[in-house]
């Protein structure tokens, strides 16, 4: 065993990669993101790449660049044609740099020298920032937070947990090494079409659509999620149904989801943060607001 504790955010990593997204991990240092990381494309058999960010990390530094060599150019892939790309401390990236991640996460592809390339199947962005340290950082603009499917948070260790992570270090010895299998990329392509094959009612559908629009008329809110958080929390459901072996979303689906996928694309007015206000009590006030469907799947 590699990662202790962390339950939460390996689940979330599951929605991601079952729903073709990617996912945002905010959390201070040290509590084991870059390790869950790895063990997870361990587990899976997938290639696995990581870029730290720094002011002066370039694009051509994620996505590759052409070297002259023996008179002609030859392209040099970058850490982005991995599978799993953890880029850690995302928000110390400039601007430009982030901006580079966009098409990638979004076409699942870069342009480089006019040429389009395209990205392994399947391909999953896990971002990291500290919520604390923001001297020197690039505030992530709101569309590229908008292509992050989830948001989520590993957290520090109970007690007893803490000590079983020492112990797994007492020898020296790296417990990513020690990861088994849980299957290969060619059954993680057949979970993903499992995936879009769950059933979504249409109360279910409206439920999602009306949790979404009610983020627009919220009060503590001056900007409410975009239609694209309909999509994410819709494709979400369907990966947390699946992951609980149902081929049916139901309301708590969608609900036990929710948190993850829309508190990180909403904004809170400003009067009403500095009142007390949080992203998270408004995901959960929408939940507890908007009328839960009755019927059964269909």
């Amino acid at each position: 065993m590699a990662v202790v504790g962390g339950e939460g955010a390996l689940r979330l990593l599951a929605v991601a990669l079952l729903a073709g997204g990617h996912v945002l991990i905010e959390d201070v240092p040290g509590i084991g993101k870059t390790t869950l990381a790895r063990a997870f494309a361990s587990a899976l058999e997938l290639t696995f790449a990581r870029v730290q960010g720094t002011p002066d990390l370039l694009p051509g530094d994620v996505t590759g660049s052409s070297v002259f060599e023996g008179g002609a150019f030859r392209f040099v892939p970058g850490p982005i044609f991995a599978n799993v790309l953890l880029v850690d401390e995302i928000n110390r990236a400039t601007p430009r740099t982030q901006s580079a991640l966009l098409e990638a996460m979004q076409e699942r592809q870069v342009s480089i020298d006019g040429e389009t390339r395209a990205l392994p199947d399947p391909f999953l962005v896990l971002a990291t920032e500290n919520p604390i340290e923001l001297e020197g950082t690039f505030a992530l603009p709101e569309a590229q937070l908008d292509r992050f499917l989830v948001r989520a948070s590993i957290g520090y260790p109970t007690e007893d947990d803490e000590l079983r992570i020492a112990g797994l270090y007492r020898d020296g010895a790296v417990p990513i090494d020690a990861v088994p299998t849980v299957f290969g990329p060619a059954e993680l392509v057949a979970l993903k079409a499992m995936t879009s094959g769950v059933r979504v009612s249409e109360d279910v559908g409206r439920y999602v659509i009306a949790l979404v629009r009610g983020s627009r008329e919220h009060a503590d809110l001056r900007l409410g999620a975009s239609p694209r958080a309909s999509v994410a929390l819709y494709r979400a459901s369907q990966a947390w149904a699946l992951l609980d072996g149902r081929g049916f979303v139901l309301p708590d689906d969608v609900a036990a989801v929710a948190p993850a996928v829309l508190a990180h694309r909403i904004l809170l007015d400003v009067d009403r943060e500095l009142r007390g206000a949080t992203a998270d009590r408004v995901i959960a006030e929408l939940i507890g607001s908007v009328p839960v469907p009755m019927s059964g799947p269909s």
